[in-house]
């Protein structure tokens, strides 16, 4: 718990929060202790204010429906998996058995899920306050003004690098999902056959948005 601590910046004063956050409901169901799963509730919604405050001072310029977009990009399943990793939190995640051996310490759904119970269980112990500065160390990468500037307009920043040398990325359908008046929309963008990224969804625009979102986080890796 002392080395999580370290990672995350922050002491706890009542350390089964920290504890409760790091339990799967595998865990908790076969040694009846809590799990995390009220807190995930709690910290997806810390999480949004969190981010939403901080685009609406960073992007005074910005429109709802561009801040949005970013938010959306920044408070995925991709993004806080990314900041689970970076944490190292699956080794201190507590699963049954079964769990463990199914590879659950690397699940990206089990990692995002932990790392907003993290962070709820950080606003309960300390405040709001406290949970931004967990939240702006765990996403520091993800909120670099080079990165917040690409969720702007992903598809342009793609295009702009492609072109020069001499390529044009390529925006092609994989499929649709949902109901239709929720419709859910993933696409692929290549390059001369290449797969560059994939993205998904309410609109065919936001889809390529996020799969461009995607090639541009691969070629900077």
């Amino acid at each position: 718990m002392q080395a999580l601590c370290k990672k995350l910046g922050y002491t706890f004063k009542n350390i089964k929060l920290l504890e409760t956050a790091l339990t799967h409901p595998s865990y908790g169901g076969d040694h009846h202790v809590p799990h995390y799963q009220r807190l995930e509730f709690l910290g997806d919604a810390v999480l949004e204010l969190a981010i939403s405050r901080y685009l609406y001072f960073e992007f005074p310029e910005v429109d709802e429906g561009k801040l949005t977009r970013i938010r959306a990009g920044l408070v995925r399943e991709e993004t806080l998996c990314r900041a689970a990793k970076r944490l190292d939190l699956g080794r201190f995640i507590r699963l049954s058995v079964g769990e463990d051996r199914s590879g659950g310490r690397d699940k990206p759904s089990i990692l995002c899920d932990v790392m907003e119970a993290v962070l709820a269980a950080v606003y309960l112990d300390g405040g709001f306050d406290c949970a931004v500065d967990v939240i702006r160390r765990a996403l520091a990468e993800d909120l670099h003004p080079r990165m917040l500037e690409d969720h702007l307009d992903a598809k342009s920043r793609l295009q702009e690098i492609l072109q020069r040398d001499g390529d044009m990325p390529q925006y092609e359908f994989i499929s649709m999902e949902g109901p239709p008046h929720a419709p859910l929309f993933r696409y692929s963008v290549t390059v001369n056959g290449v797969a560059l990224g994939t993205g998904s969804g309410t609109s065919k625009q936001n889809a390529q948005q996020e799969a461009a979102r995607d090639a541009l986080k691969r070629i900077g890796n």
